[in-house]
């Protein structure tokens, strides 16, 4: 099943038991059934406050700055608004609404990855403004659902075949949150030849995997536990071909500059610095949630300017 599917059949049984609530509400008005109706109304947003009230403990210790009680309000309020948008409109009843660009000049192009549950509809926004920016666009859809993340390179070799043999460019590559894992797969399967990609930028992506793993059972969420067997696996293969590389530099090409953004009110990611890696440049974005960091603005501005100055990682701001 797709996740279009998927998410249609949630998002419409939701609804269906909303408006029964409802209905037996108006009929046998009752403090019960009220309580029931704003249950069933608002069921996605106590989730998410439970998330959130386990931020401040899980990220006790971590080494990135604690958010704040009001960043942590806002960002809940924020999440609360884009998990309705992307899970019960964009993603079951859009997702062809914003196709693949192939622009025909010779710009740099980039490959979208979504993460766990999502479907390339989560990138519409962002397929909107490349395409009025002319550059070529790729999101891919990753199946299935809830296979191995291993399972995903294929899709994520064709869309970069593609958009290299458009442009005639080594392309950029951006993952969100389990997309990011996808990505750092796709890498290892391409080594030891070269990947042929200009940057990475992953955002949110679970890299020591999260604390929320645990309570999954599919083969891709078991594989994003904290430090998990496939996860410490990927870490080895990856630090193997470094040193690979570091030996054999004058016949293997380099590895890409990676750029991973996270943030101290990710609601998915716990904690906060599993998002981080020690060979890559690390952002921090506060007070921002787990699905609006796909959409936070800087991030955005970030992989615009790689696309055209790739190669030239662009500072930090203060």
């Amino acid at each position: 099943m797709t996740v279009a599917r998927l998410t249609q059949l949630t998002t419409l049984s939701w609804l269906a038991a909303t408006c029964m609530s409802v209905f037996l509400a108006w009929h046998r008005p009752s403090t019960g059934s009220f309580v029931l109706v704003v249950l069933l109304a608002t069921a996605h947003a106590w989730i998410l406050g439970v998330e959130f009230c386990a931020i401040n403990g899980l990220n006790k210790k971590d080494k990135a700055p604690a958010a704040t009680r009001g960043e942590l309000l806002t960002a809940w309020w924020n999440e609360v608004i884009l998990v309705m948008q992307v899970f019960a409109w964009r993603q079951p009843f859009c997702s062809t609404a914003q196709p693949d660009f192939i622009a025909q000049n010779q710009q740099r192009g980039v490959v979208l990855v979504h993460g766990f549950c999502c479907n390339r509809a989560l990138w519409n926004p962002w397929i909107k403004s490349l395409r009025e920016r002319g550059h070529t666009c790729v999101a891919v859809n990753l199946e299935p659902v809830f296979g191995s993340i291993d399972d995903y390179t294929n899709t994520i070799e064709a869309a970069m075949r593609l958009v290299r043999q458009t442009t005639g460019t080594a392309p950029l590559l951006v993952g969100h949150s389990m997309g990011g894992l996808a990505i750092r797969a796709w890498l290892r399967a391409a080594i030891p030849g070269s990947p042929n990609v200009a940057h990475v930028v992953t955002i949110g992506s679970p890299h020591h995997g999260t604390w929320l793993g645990r309570f999954s059972h599919v083969k891709n969420g078991k594989q994003m536990r904290l430090l998990s067997a496939w996860l410490a696996q990927l870490e080895s293969d990856e630090a193997q071909a470094r040193e690979n590389r570091l030996l054999n530099s004058m016949d293997l090409p380099p590895l890409p500059n990676l750029t991973c953004w996270y943030s101290n009110a990710d609601n998915i990611v716990l904690p906060a610095s599993t998002a981080t890696l020690a060979h890559a440049d690390n952002r921090l974005v506060r007070g921002v949630a787990h699905l609006a960091l796909a959409f936070h603005p800087p991030i955005f501005k970030h992989c615009v300017h790689l696309l055209t100055h790739a190669g030239h990682v662009e500072p930090p701001k203060s």
